[in-house]
C-alpha cells in the first residue's frame, strides 16, 4: 500500500533502500531516544529492512521534494508493541532523520496513519508512546490530538537500560471530533 499527503509518500520499505536509512539512522540523536540502536552499515540497514521494517503497515516516509526515504512510521497491533492495547487498538510508531526536524513531516505522516487506522481499519482506539525526555516525540503526539493516558514504571528497553515510558491514546470519537473542527 502506498499513501500519499501533501508533501510525503509513505511506502513500502525496499532493501534498496539500506544507503538513506543508513544515513539517517546512525546518527546517535535518532535511535537511541526511540529505544534502538544506531545503525553501523548499509549491511545493518539492509537486515533492519529485512527483519523489521517489512512487517505490513510500516512505511518509508519519503518527503516527494526529496525523493527517498528519510524517516519510518508503521502501525502495530497487539503483541507487537509496548502499548497496553485491546482488541480493535493499534499503537503507531515513527522517527525522521535530523535534517527533516521540525518541519512537521511526522505529524504528517501520523495523521496519514490515524485515517488509515480509523476510516480502513476499524481501530476504536490509536496509542503512541514515548520515552521520558524525548520532548520531539511527545510534541509530535500532541499536534496529531493524543491525549496522556498513563506513565509505566521504570523497566528495561530494547537497549539494555532502564526507562520511563508515556503512553497517549487517541479515540475514533476523539480523532472524528478533531475532523470536524478542522
Amino acid at each position: 500500500m502506498v499513501i500519499q499527503t501533501e508533501r510525503l509518500i509513505l511506502r513500502p520499505w525496499t532493501e534498496e533502500d539500506a544507503a538513506p536509512l543508513y544515513r539517517y539512522a546512525k546518527d546517535p540523536l535518532v535511535g537511541p531516544p526511540a529505544g534502538w540502536a544506531p545503525h553501523t552499515s548499509v549491511e545493518n540497514s539492509r537486515s533492519v529492512i529485512r527483519d523489521i521494517l517489512s512487517a505490513p503497515e510500516t512505511y518509508a516516509v519519503v518527503p516527494k521534494n526529496v525523493g527517498e526515504p528519510a524517516g519510518s512510521v508503521g502501525i502495530m497491533f497487539a503483541g507487537n508493541c509496548s502499548a497496553p492495547l485491546t482488541k480493535g487498538e493499534a499503537e503507531i510508531g515513527y522517527w525522521i532523520g535530523v535534517p527533516f526536524w521540525g518541519q512537521g513531516l511526522i505529524p504528517e505522516a501520523v495523521r496519514a496513519l490515524l485515517r488509515r487506522c480509523f476510516t480502513e481499519l476499524g481501530c476504536s482506539a490509536v496509542w503512541c508512546g514515548y520515552y521520558d525526555g524525548n520532548f520531539k516525540s511527545r510534541r509530535v503526539q500532541e499536534k496529531c490530538g493524543f491525549r496522556y493516558h498513563h506513565t509505566s514504571l521504570p523497566h528495561p528497553s530494547p537497549l539494555g537500560d532502564t526507562r520511563i515510558e508515556h503512553f497517549t491514546r487517541i479515540t475514533r470519537a476523539e480523532w472524528d471530533a478533531l475532523q470536524n473542527d478542522g
